[in-house]
């Protein structure tokens, strides 16, 4: 008897241990840790309760790339954007590749092969790592691209986010193509705290990202990537295929975001919530509002 008891209280044990928590009845969207990100979770979040009627959860600040696809493939969140670069080299460990339509559809075929991942249409812009300096600097210097700086960078202090200073399309590859070295290593720190380390002097360099709010607003000068060193980064929705097949009113969303945002609009819209301290949310509903969605 007892050792019926203990078989049962054992295969009891086993089908708790094998049931994984239940799926909310609705997508759940996430973002990274930066403004950007965050608007662009609200977008998708908002367009998808719009086509959909449905509620949707929103997981934002989940750090960087890597917790964002591992939030994504464990099922803790049914989608977020993601950069075709980023995702090229940094999660698909692939080579760096210059083609926008080819990273769009090497990304593409192996997020469906590996992770049943449906990559969107693109949102219409592109989102490329900055190296950043002040405009002062650079009207002293007279420099604008990354070889004339090479010359200086020995006397610069350089200021990084934390996912820069090791991924493959990142500073040990940039500095080997441009052949720059700084004074001592690089400053390591939040991207949000970049700008302002760079307007303190802190640091005389910083890896951005083209789209921020902050590089028009403080005259800062972005330096020209003049030997092609950074991949194409299109802004590009990733939803689960389990999610689409659930919620198909989600495909309708991804379409109508199709190429809708340039550059600018997002630099725009950044600055709107870095800058002048809006709420996100009513960023992108007033963008919704004007683009008609």
């Amino acid at each position: 008897m007892k050792r019926g008891f203990v078989a049962i209280a054992v295969t009891f044990l086993l089908t708790l241990a094998g049931c994984s928590p239940p799926r909310p009845d609705y997508p759940v969207i996430g973002a990274k840790n930066f403004t950007e990100q965050v608007v662009l979770g609200e977008l998708l979040a908002q367009e998808i309760e719009a086509k959909s009627h449905l509620k949707v959860e929103r997981r934002f600040y989940l750090a960087g790339s890597y917790i964002c696809q591992q939030a994504l493939e464990a099922g803790r969140i049914d989608g977020y954007v993601e950069y075709t670069g980023t995702a090229l080299t940094a999660i698909l460990k692939q080579p760096v590749a210059k083609d926008p339509n080819a990273v769009l559809a090497t990304v593409t075929r192996l997020y469906a092969q590996r992770y049943q991942v449906e990559v969107g249409p693109p949102l219409g812009f592109e989102n490329t790592f900055a190296m950043v300096i002040r405009g002062d600097d650079a009207k002293r210097l007279d420099i604008s691209t990354l070889s004339e700086a090479a010359k200086y960078t020995p006397q610069w202090k350089l200021g990084v986010g934390y996912e820069f200073e090791q991924r493959p399309d990142g500073l040990p590859g940039l500095s080997k193509a441009y052949g720059l070295r700084f004074d001592g290593p690089p400053r390591t720190m939040d991207l949000g705290l970049l700008y302002r380390a760079l307007n303190a002097h802190q640091v005389d360099m910083i890896a951005g990202n083209s789209t921020d709010g902050p590089i028009a607003a403080f005259g800062l000068k972005t330096l020209a990537d003049d030997r092609f060193y950074f991949p194409p980064y299109q802004a590009v929705p990733l939803i689960r295929q389990e999610a689409l097949r659930r919620w198909p009113q989600i495909q309708v969303a991804l379409d109508a975001l199709k190429g809708r945002i340039t550059a600018e609009e997002m630099q725009s819209m950044n600055e709107q919530v870095d800058g002048e301290h809006h709420d996100p949310a009513i960023v992108v509903s007033e963008f919704r509002k004007q683009k008609g969605l």
